[in-house]
């Protein structure tokens, strides 16, 4: 009888990448958060104190640059590799609207197969791809907001230094949703988990 082998599943440099990029997003995104109470982009909202990093303005600018850069090297190093390897190409594409759907209502109603866990469905794969442009947009309009005259052609693409804020306030919306979304798959499927530790996934015969 044939006994049963170990798969590559997750190379050594997406597992990395992919826990770097989760420990800058939370450092960001939960200092982001006291930057923004500090001048709230809607009156009547505001982040939870509890959630929030940094303590005070200047704290939460500290860390918010110190994790943007981690972010940025850390996406860069990510996104080459995913080009010049073919992970991109091997993993993420091609990209059917109709098979995107289909999964996105098998995942709603809880049918979505991972059966496979070296092949990613097709909503996993929009999921990703809408993920790193929003990290990318998140990025730029960081930059922009951080620079609004040095960096005014870039602001005024994005209308302006409110128009910055309001971006950048989507795009962190739309990390967090994905972010949220994903460790739920993670918690209804937990066989994955140990994968993005290992790197591998033992496949019965």
């Amino acid at each position: 009888m044939e006994a049963a082998r170990w798969v590559l599943v997750h190379p050594l440099v997406v597992r990395i990448t992919h826990w770097i990029n989760a420990l800058a997003v939370v450092v960001m995104v939960s200092s982001g958060w006291t930057i923004y109470n500090a001048s709230p982009l809607f009156d009547s909202f505001s982040f939870p104190q509890a959630l929030t990093l940094g303590g005070w303005l200047a704290g939460a600018l500290q860390w918010h640059f110190a994790a943007m850069w981690l972010l940025a090297i850390n996406g860069v190093v990510y996104v080459v590799y995913g080009i010049v390897s073919g992970h991109f190409r091997r993993k993420l594409l091609p990209i059917s609207p109709r098979a995107m759907l289909h999964d996105v209502k098998l995942a709603l109603r809880g049918k979505l197969a991972h059966d496979d866990l070296s092949v990613y469905n097709a909503a996993q794969r929009a999921a990703y791809l809408v993920l790193i442009l929003a990290l990318i947009v998140l990025v730029v309009s960081g930059l922009a907001i951080w620079k609004p005259v040095q960096l005014q052609e870039l602001a005024a693409l994005l209308g302006g230094y409110e128009g910055a804020r309001l971006v950048h306030f989507i795009a962190m919306s739309l990390v967090v949703l994905i972010a949220v979304v994903h460790v739920i798959m993670v918690a209804l499927v937990p066989r994955t988990f140990p994968t993005m530790i290992t790197g591998r996934l033992r496949r019965s015969p």
